[in-house]
């Protein structure tokens, strides 16, 4: 099941978009999943963010192979 959304654009642009043979609803569907994706990746890693804000001990791991280089 879908849904419909209407979008308003002037004349002018419509005009414009007439020019051009492409599939404008395929088009403004494709960047509205693009975009939709990146936003949920965007809200993943700040749910990442704030949980590793949460842990006891905060590690820069790039200190830590240095000591461990200069160990050995």
């Amino acid at each position: 099941m879908s849904d419909l959304i209407s979008v308003r654009v002037s004349r002018e642009l419509k005009e414009k978009m007439k020019k051009y043979l492409i599939n404008w609803s395929s088009e403004i569907r494709r960047f509205i999943e693009n975009r939709t994706k990146t936003l949920e990746f965007l809200d993943l890693l700040d749910s990442i963010e704030e949980k590793a804000k949460r842990r006891r001990t905060m590690i820069d791991s790039a200190v830590l192979i240095r000591e461990e280089r200069e160990n050995h």
